[in-house]
């Protein structure tokens, strides 16, 4: 088969690399990556480290709006899946190129496989709630992570499409771990020992964008007196240089790290703090507990098995509660495990 796999960040290359890796065992693949976020760290060292190859095109859209971005990929995909006639298209999880991939490809007829089918947050003011809606109703097969994904599918008529196979981020771990063990030496580089910090992350524009909020969460999070270790995006950090970084004594800022360096500190971490859906579902897998800094979340099942605690930085419970959090005795195995194989696997018989 010819296999048109279609990413757009750095998180979605990551999830591509276990499957692009079995793929290109016994098919085609193509690599189209859409430009939408530029990512420092996503360099030649960023694919040799994940074992990717480099992209067979880059559409190189770059910012925009959410209509602008959306329509340049759309308008250059167009002709690119008309011209390699793939047989499948492969997009993943809920950014503007998975709505883009989904759209281009329905219209000319291919077949589309969505990954990471069937998660809502059921907030549909995140413009990533009605990319992964619109994604899931467009493609012909739904590769689910979790059963909650699948009831989903389910009340929205979609279970004909569905697969439940697991989450491919597991792959990716297991992939990761492996190779940081001999290519990362952040914890020595930033003097930490293992269980002796708490590692936090924020990127959700209404946690970083309004400078008062930032202040809060960063206040409250220094006020617990424990060592934080917090990768700054560099959009983030021109908001930081207007509020006196400094007099956050428990907190460390360092630059963003390379996707390996950052799971090494996940693992070497006593707890992570979030507000990212990604991490909190890598936090699970890799037995971490994780406090998720947003009112809702896409990973309930997270939530229910007592790993993953939702605290609102306007909560009155913040940040205190972060102090009572024990790890659960029970870790039930969430999100499966050799997904590749299976996604791979049902193409083949599709």
């Amino acid at each position: 088969m010819k296999i048109a796999q279609i990413v757009g960040a750095r998180p979605q290359f990551i999830k591509l690399a276990p499957l692009s890796r079995l793929v290109r065992e016994k098919h085609q693949e193509i690599i189209i990556h859409s430009g939408q976020h530029y990512d420092i760290q996503m360099n030649d060292v960023f694919f040799q480290d994940m074992l990717i190859p480099a992209p067979d095109y880059n559409l190189d859209v770059g910012s925009g709006t959410q209509a602008q971005q959306t329509a340049e990929i759309l308008e250059a995909l167009e002709p690119l899946l008309i011209e390699e006639k793939p047989d499948w298209v492969l997009i993943y999880g809920d950014t503007n190129t998975t709505l883009a991939g989904a759209l281009a490809a329905a219209k000319l007829g291919i077949k589309t496989a969505h990954i990471e089918a069937g998660l809502r947050s059921f907030n549909r003011s995140m413009p990533e709630e009605l990319n992964r809606i619109v994604a899931d109703h467009l493609s012909d097969l739904l590769f689910c992570p979790t059963e909650t994904a699948m009831q989903n599918l389910h009340h929205e008529g979609l279970e004909e499409r569905a697969r439940l196979v697991g989450d491919i981020m597991t792959d990716s771990l297991k992939l990761g771990l492996e190779l940081a063990k001999d290519n990362s030496d952040i914890l020595k580089e930033l003097k930490l020992e293992p269980g002796s910090f708490l590692l936090l992350t924020l990127h959700r524009p209404y946690n970083v964008d309004d400078p008062q909020m930032l202040s809060l969460i960063l206040s409250g999070l220094d006020s617990l007196n424990k060592l934080i270790i917090f990768p700054v995006h560099p959009r983030t950090r021109n908001i930081l240089c207007h509020m006196e970084p400094e007099k956050f004594n428990n907190i460390r800022f360092i630059e963003p790290l390379s996707y390996l360096d950052f799971i090494t500190l996940m693992q070497a971490s006593e707890m992570i703090l979030t507000d990212s859906g990604g991490i909190q579902k890598e936090a699970y897998i890799i037995r971490k507990l994780c406090v998720t800094l947003r009112p809702e979340t896409e990973w309930i099942e997270t939530v229910k098995s007592g790993w993953n605690i939702l605290l609102p930085p306007q909560s009155k419970e913040f940040p205190e509660k972060i102090l009572s959090i024990f790890q659960p005795a029970y870790h039930p195995l969430l999100f499966g495990s050799d997904v590749s194989q299976k996604i791979l696997s049902i193409l083949e018989q599709a």
